[in-house]
């Protein structure tokens, strides 16, 4: 398919109309303004890093209920628009416009889609209906203060379960909603959070997610008609079960969990005699299992250093099916609800985003969507290398780096270590645009898992939990350590950057290790701890009072009283870099705006990005556009050596 005429960049001439929260930080110069900007030629070098963020490809995929068409969301037009293809492949066409959405699915009929959008980024979620022709839109639920998580569709459409925090704004309960008027009822009232999943075919059962710290989640069975629920995994010891596929009657469903188990395993739940059984139990994480209309096909993927690698079996023939050959990356699976066509997504260090269909009758594989490079050379991307070392207290940790062509580098080039979310999150080798332009520029980037991180099993996910936080701050410190061996790279000059929790541990790392790092990029970070966990997100709250402590405790606000980066901000000495959204729900932007002020009154640098029309990471593509830009600009002269 060609995606060249589909590879425009929007870019505004002048900065969105100012929130209210503009009022509340006197810097003008810290609100970037958004100017033109031009991508220069093809095949020249160095490449602007602004191609690098028009390389285009699809965000998120699904496959339609008769297996004839892929809906996917794409940056293609500025901000994240939902298209759609046929699955043979073909011309998309695009079926939104005006603000970005920010989640889609197919109805069960497949002749509609329910969209939600939120405001600049805030998270807040309405409900919208669009015909698959994009000619008919009509608002199910309007956007409110209201935090809201989607769940399904009731087998034959009518109907729709959803979270909201609508009744005290905390809490997310379970309501059931007419798929028509979007009248909507509670049919379960939770405590913190509560989200439905899967709903029975042929039946009133939903399976209900009951969070439970950042990688764990109890599992409830509730009667939509009865109200009556009642748990069915609910261990001593703290379990993730997810990626639930119900068998085609009802009788029980397959999932992933790592109950019992250090990875997550492949199992069954029979809904007759209230067993669990697991099918496989590889040293890897299982996720995006999946089961085709007919029941004879399943299909998931393992998670391995990074990696996915699909598997299929025949539950009738009892045997694996040998799966066709995709590039090396990050796969998404999804089977079509009323046939055996099984979309895959596809992203990896050179593919913005792929969609594959195969069809498990046939055997027939189509590429249904191809992403664009926008005229950067294939061959000059970067396969990361997995490495693992110890920390200083033996636990092993990984990374992958991105090491420039030697050739093409006349000195041992700097690194950046780049710390993921979450921080139960994990570095994979997706496409990461922002890391292959500082690469292709002869700064190597380690992209770095420590401990806490995901795909390496529950233990290693939970050392950090609570007390043991810094913990993990440490292990960047041990990290330099280890990148200082390696004679490929100049580990005297190195930088750190994070988004997120990745961004409080850039905050965190710099002030209570100074002299590691010779600057730093901060993108919305905790810096306070005590004030963001007691106004985080509804959706945090309840994940967060496990994962750190719950705040309303008064030894945990003494402990991150103490144990806070707003702490140590006088100890930034080095050039940091902050970028952050007014309208961020989960790290409130008053957490970048105290840590620059306090490292700015204490004579450091301290260069600040406030953006008043994203949240919680930059949507809109003239804002990319600006900030990585910024960003290139500021690890160009901090870490590369005067002429």
């Amino acid at each position: 398919m060609n995606r060249n005429l589909l590879a425009a960049l929007l870019v505004g001439a002048a900065l969105s109309a100012p929130s209210i929260t503009d009022a509340e930080w006197d810097y003008p110069d810290d609100i970037p303004i958004i100017e033109p900007v031009t991508v220069g030629l093809a095949g020249e070098k160095p490449a602007d890093i602004v191609r690098y963020l028009m390389a285009r490809g699809v965000l998120a995929a699904r496959i339609s209920p008769d297996g004839l068409t892929v809906a996917f969301s794409s940056r293609v037009s500025g901000e994240p628009q939902l298209w759609v293809v046929d699955a043979a492949g073909g011309w998309p066409r695009q079926l939104t416009f005006g603000s970005g959405i920010s989640s889609f699915r197919w109805t069960p009929d497949g002749q509609k889609l329910l969209v939600t959008r939120d405001a600049n980024g805030n998270e807040r979620e309405g409900y919208y209906l669009l015909s698959v022709a994009g000619t008919k839109e009509r608002e199910l639920l309007p956007q409110s203060d209201a935090y809201r998580a989607f769940g399904s569709y009731s087998d034959d459409g009518s109907r729709f379960i959803f979270a909201s925090t609508e009744r005290n704004g905390r809490d997310f309960d379970i309501y059931i909603a007419d798929s028509v008027s979007g009248e909507s009822r509670i049919v379960l009232e939770g405590e913190f959070g509560f989200f439905p999943r899967e709903w029975q075919p042929g039946g009133d059962l939903i399976i209900v997610d009951e969070t439970r710290g950042e990688d764990g989640n109890d599992v409830h069975l509730l009667n939509i008609e009865t109200g009556v629920v009642g748990a069915i995994f609910q261990p001593e010891i703290s379990s993730a079960y997810g990626n639930y596929a119900w068998l085609a009657d009802g009788s029980g469903f397959f999932l992933s969990t790592d109950q019992d188990h250090e990875y997550a395993g492949l199992a069954y739940f029979s809904l007759q005699d209230g067993t669990l059984s697991f099918l496989d139990t590889p040293d890897a994480d299982i996720g995006n299992v999946t089961l085709d209309a007919t029941g004879r096909y399943l299909a998931w993927t393992t998670n391995e250093d990074g990696y996915s690698k699909i598997h299929a079996t025949d539950l009738i023939e009892n045997k694996a099916i040998e799966t066709p050959q995709l590039p090396a990356g990050v796969y998404g699976l999804e089977f079509a609800r009323s046939t055996s066509d099984l979309e895959i997504g596809v992203s990896g260090p050179a593919i913005p985003g792929d969609v594959y269909v195969w069809n498990l009758q046939t055997n027939k594989t189509s590429h249904t969507v191809k992403s664009n490079l926008a005229g950067l050379d294939p061959d000059s991307f970067v396969v990361p290398e997995s490495l693992r070392y110890p920390a200083r207290d033996g636990v092993v940790l990984q990374g992958l780096l991105y090491a420039p062509d030697a050739t093409n580098c006349a000195l041992a080039p700097p690194v950046v270590v780049n710390v993921h979310g979450g921080p139960t999150g994990q570095s994979r080798p997706s496409f990461r645009p922002q890391l292959q332009f500082l690469v292709n520029n002869c700064i190597a980037v380690f992209d770095v898992n420590v401990r806490g991180s995901t795909g390496f099993g529950k233990t290693y996910t939970r050392l950090d939990n609570q007390e043991r936080r810094l913990d993990s701050v440490r292990d960047l410190v041990d990290t330099v350590a280890f990148l200082s061996l390696d004679k490929r790279l100049d580990a005297e000059r190195i930088g750190v950057m994070g988004g997120s929790y990745g961004g409080y541990m850039v905050n965190a790392v710099l002030g209570s290790y100074p002299g590691v790092f010779d600057a730093g990029v901060s993108m919305v970070g905790v810096s306070d701890w005590v004030r963001a966990l007691q106004e985080a997100s509804p959706s945090l709250k309840a994940s967060d009072r496990i994962e750190y402590g719950d705040i309303r405790e008064e030894r945990w606000q003494e402990f991150y009283e103490v144990n806070s980066p707003i702490n140590n901000a006088g100890n930034i000495n080095v050039p940091l870099l902050v970028q952050h959204g007014a309208n961020d729900p989960r790290d409130p932007v008053a957490e970048s705006d105290r840590i620059v002020q306090l490292i700015r009154d204490a004579g450091g640098t301290a260069k600040y990005m406030r953006y008043p029309d994203e949240g919680h990471g930059l949507s809109k593509q003239a804002n990319r556009v600006a900030f990585y830009r910024a960003m290139a600009v500021f690890f160009e002269e901090y870490l590369k050596p005067e002429d």
